[in-house]
C-alpha cells in the first residue's frame, strides 16, 4: 500500500511540474506579444488575454465591422481660422472639448504623403521577424525607444490584444540613435511626421489657451514638452469578443493626437454608452489629456477611451502624446482658480505619474482621480485652497 501511495504521490509531482513548465513556456509566449501569437496561427485566444466577462466587449458581428453604434465626433476645421468664422471655430473647440473630451481636426496642414508613409513604416516594422523587434523590448519606462505589448505587460493581470512600438520624440536630436535603424527609413519618416504632429499640436494649444482665457505665456513650455510618440498594432484576433485592444483610460498628458488607418476600433464613452469612432481620411483624432483637465481645473475632460479589436482585419494606429516638460509641475491655472470654482486638482508632475503606473495596474481614470482634492463647505464657501 505504501508502494502505491509513493508512486501516486511521485506521479502528481510530476504532473505538477509538467503543469508548472507549461504555465512558464506559456507566460513566454505571451511577453512576445500578440503580433507573434498571430503569426505562429493562434486559433483560440489563451487565457492569459480573457477579460473577466463585465469587461468583455459587447460587439455586434456585422461584416467585417467592430460595431453598429458610431459617433461623429466634432469637426475643427483649421482652413477656417483664417476667415470671419475664426470664432466660431473656437467656440465650436470648446464646445467639443467640454462634452466629448475629443474632436477630428481637419485641414491640419500636415502633407498626406508624411501621413501615408508613417502608416506604411509601421506596418512594415510590425511585419520584420519577431527577433528584429525584440532587440527594442524594455520593462523601463524612461527608456528612449521600447518595444512590448499589451498595456503594461509587467502589471496587468489580464493582457490586451496590442503591442507597440513607443519613440519619445523629445529632443529629437539626443533620442533619435535609439530608434530602430530597421526598417531604413524608419528614422526618416517618424522624424517628418514628428515634426508635423508637434507643430498641429502647437497651433492646437495655441487655440485652447485662447478658448480657456488663459495667458499664451505658457506656449513656450510647450515648445520644450515632452513628446511621446506610441505606434499600435493590432493584429486580427480569433475571438474578439473576449478581449480588448486596450482596455479603459484616459491619457496623462495635455493632447493626444491620433492617427487612425482605415479600420474602426477606437471607441470612446459617451453618455455611459461606449461609441466607436469613425474614421475620418486625413484627419487627426484630438483628445484631451489629464494634464489639461487639471490645467484647465476640471473645465476640459479627458474621457475614457478604449480600443476594440477584430478577426479580419490589422490595425494600425500612431498616437502622439504631449505635455510640458517631465520635470515641469502642474496645477490648475490660476485664471481658472476662483471663489466659485475652487482648485480641484492637486499639483502634479510626470515622476508622480511614474511612480503611481509603476506601483498598481493602470487602469479607467485612477491616476487623475489620485490627484483630485476634496473640499469641505468652509473651505468653498471661503474660497479657501484645498
Amino acid at each position: 500500500m505504501g508502494a502505491i501511495d509513493i508512486t501516486s504521490r511521485d506521479k502528481m509531482e510530476g504532473e505538477s511540474k509538467v503543469k508548472i513548465e507549461e504555465e512558464r513556456r506559456g507566460e513566454a509566449e505571451y511577453m512576445k506579444g500578440v503580433r507573434h501569437l498571430y503569426d505562429a496561427g493562434v486559433t483560440k485566444v489563451p487565457g492569459r488575454y480573457i477579460l473577466p466577462a463585465p469587461e468583455r466587449p459587447h460587439i455586434v458581428s456585422c461584416g467585417d465591422t467592430t460595431s453598429t453604434h458610431n459617433l461623429k465626433l466634432p469637426i475643427i476645421d483649421l482652413s477656417l481660422l483664417h476667415t470671419p468664422k475664426r470664432a466660431m471655430v473656437l467656440e465650436a473647440l470648446s464646445l467639443a472639448c467640454k462634452e466629448f473630451g475629443f474632436f477630428q481636426v481637419v485641414n491640419h496642414g500636415i502633407p498626406s504623403e508624411v501621413v501615408q508613409e508613417m502608416v506604411e513604416v509601421s506596418k512594415r516594422f510590425f511585419g520584420m521577424s519577431y527577433e528584429e523587434r525584440a532587440k527594442y523590448m524594455s520593462s523601463d519606462l524612461r527608456s528612449p525607444v521600447r518595444y512590448g505589448t499589451s498595456f503594461n505587460q509587467i502589471r496587468d493581470r489580464v493582457f490586451c490584444w496590442r503591442d507597440f512600438l513607443k519613440l519619445n520624440c523629445q529632443p529629437l536630436e539626443s533620442v533619435l540613435p535609439f530608434w530602430p535603424s530597421s526598417p531604413a527609413d524608419l528614422r526618416e519618416k517618424t522624424i517628418a511626421y514628428a515634426n508635423g504632429t508637434k507643430s498641429l499640436f502647437m497651433e492646437l494649444m495655441s487655440l485652447i489657451l485662447e478658448s480657456l482665457g488663459v495667458d499664451k505665456k505658457f506656449l513656450a513650455e510647450f515648445d520644450d514638452g515632452s513628446h511621446l510618440m506610441v505606434v499600435n498594432c493590432y493584429p486580427p484576433c480569433p475571438e474578439p469578443n473576449l478581449t480588448l485592444g486596450m482596455p479603459p483610460h484616459s491619457d496623462y498628458g495635455f493632447l493626444t493626437l491620433l492617427l487612425q488607418d482605415e479600420v474602426e476600433g477606437l471607441q470612446v464613452q459617451y453618455k455611459d454608452q461606449w461609441v466607436t469612432i469613425e474614421p475620418v481620411p486625413g484627419a487627426f483624432v484630438v483628445n484631451i489629456g489629464d494634464h489639461l483637465e487639471i490645467f484647465s481645473n476640471g473645465i476640459y475632460k479627458s474621457i475614457l477611451h478604449r480600443v476594440l479589436v477584430n478577426s479580419l482585419q490589422n490595425r494600425i494606429s500612431i498616437a502622439s502624446l504631449h505635455s510640458m516638460p517631465v520635470e515641469k509641475v502642474i496645477g490648475p491655472a490660476t485664471e481658472l482658480v476662483s471663489e466659485s470654482r475652487p482648485k480641484q486638482f492637486m499639483d502634479t508632475d510626470f515622476a508622480a505619474f511614474l511612480e503611481y503606473i509603476s506601483s498598481t495596474e493602470f487602469k479607467k481614470k485612477n491616476f487623475l482621480e489620485s490627484r483630485k482634492l476634496t473640499c469641505t463647505r468652509d473651505q468653498r464657501t471661503e474660497g479657501q485652497p484645498c
